[in-house]
């Protein structure tokens, strides 16, 4: 197995986890930790199928990543407005 096969699995069961966690109430689809979990899942899954040249998987993870990232941009906003 390679380095670039281990990211991959790395990013497919960070996403697993993820989902998981989710699914049992132990986090909430809004908080930090969902979506920076989802981050690193997907950024391993990039570096996966850029290895493997799959446009489509690279494609999705792309739009995950730019998901998950907005929405801890938007956690830091609502926080930042809620701070007198």
């Amino acid at each position: 197995m390679t380095i670039i096969n281990l990211i991959g699995w790395f990013g497919a069961v960070v996403y697993i986890v993820a989902f998981f966690l989710l699914t049992i109430h132990v986090i909430s689809s809004s908080s930090f930790l969902y979506n920076f979990l989802n981050i690193l899942g997907a950024i391993g899954l990039i570096i996966n199928a850029y290895y493997l040249r799959d446009s489509p998987n690279i494609i999705v993870n792309l739009a995950w990543l730019l998901i998950a990232t907005i929405g801890i941009n938007n956690l830091y906003r609502k926080k930042s407005r809620q701070k007198p």
